[in-house]
């Protein structure tokens, strides 16, 4: 409750600032807000052409508990999973953006840890821009997203340490529509907002031995990650120019995760192995408090909450991360 009243307390101090500096300068010019961006929502803009954006994220996603497909709540031990992800963007043309996305990570559960800091799935992102907002009009932002994930993270064959596994082990697509807004609130301050909708979906793929499906010493068989589909709005108020509250509320649904094989077990016995995780869905909020320290360079600091969701275990992740854009 304690950074909850000091979020709050800070949230009061900023508004009071930002409607001070509206009274004095009117209506607040798009040109005189800086932005770093909230936690989940990704920008719908592209960059101009020849420019790019770093933005790297450091994590630590504190799972602590769930739901059992029938409903009933099965309470897990705490384990971490801390993070990192970086966005690295470039203007290929004004309306095109194309990038990179590597992952790192280290797992620690109270029974098991990772053996080191372990490079995880690397995804490719392009980002064509459709329409651009304008003062005046109604027409958002909007852009067509398609990632690429490339199955790098190490995901079987895992041994003693399955907290090794890092990535997916299957390639995945996704297709996303992003939309962004501006709005004039009666302080004069501007509040930007966002609404992301995405759907993922992957190949199948090999899968030997223990592996980040569950699968034991000497299985050997294949896995389908199901389907995923997620809807994102975010808001973020320019309080000042330097300083923007931010928050994001995501919902996701994830289809079952199929595993088919055999088991080789001692004496050369051989059983089949056939498991599903069941659909999942999960709601999430995450709030968070930007720093600009001018147009080019700004910090981003929160928390992003699942709450339990169906076949979902509940997680508190905190979030930095920095946003640099020339």
């Amino acid at each position: 409750m304690s950074r909850v009243r000091t979020f709050a307390k800070l949230s009061a101090l900023l508004l009071i600032a930002g409607n001070a500096a509206a009274d004095d300068d009117g209506r607040q010019a798009l040109d005189d807000a800086w932005w770093t961006g909230p936690i989940i929502a990704a920008g719908a803009g592209t960059l101009p052409q020849g420019h790019f954006l770093i933005e790297p994220y450091v994590y630590d996603a504190i799972a602590y508990g769930r739901y059992g497909r029938n409903g009933d709540r099965k309470d897990i031990p705490d384990a971490h999973s801390y993070g990192s992800l970086t966005y690295l963007l470039y203007g290929l043309a004004d309306r095109f953006t194309v990038g990179l996305i590597p992952t790192f990570g280290f797992n620690k559960a109270p029974d098991n840890e990772s053996s080191g800091i372990r490079f995880g799935d690397l995804t490719l992102q392009a980002q064509y821009r459709l329409t651009q907002f304008m003062p005046g009009e109604h027409v958002p932002t909007t852009s067509l997203v398609l990632q690429y994930s490339l199955p790098t993270g190490k995901y079987d064959r895992l041994g003693d340490r399955p907290a090794d596994g890092m990535g997916s082990g299957a390639p995945a697509t996704t297709v996303a529509l992003y939309s962004q807004y501006y709005f004039w609130l009666p302080t004069g301050r501007i509040l930007r907002t966002r609404l992301n909708v995405s759907h993922t979906f992957s190949e199948d793929t090999a899968v030997h031995d223990v592996s980040v499906y569950g699968t034991p010493e000497g299985f050997q068989g294949r896995a389908r990650p199901g389907k995923s589909y997620s809807i994102t709005s975010s808001w973020e108020y320019s309080v000042t120019r330097n300083w923007v509250l931010a928050l994001d509320v995501l919902y996701q649904r994830d289809e079952s995760t199929k595993v088919r094989g055999t088991v080789r077990g001692a004496a050369s016995q051989r059983f089949d192995l056939q498991q599903e995780s069941g659909s999942s869905r999960r709601l999430g909020i995450a709030p968070a408090v930007e720093f600009n320290w001018n147009e080019h360079v700004g910090v981003i600091v929160g928390a992003r909450w699942f709450l339990d969701g169906r076949n979902a275990a509940a997680s508190i992740t905190p979030v930095a991360a920095v946003n640099i854009v020339y």
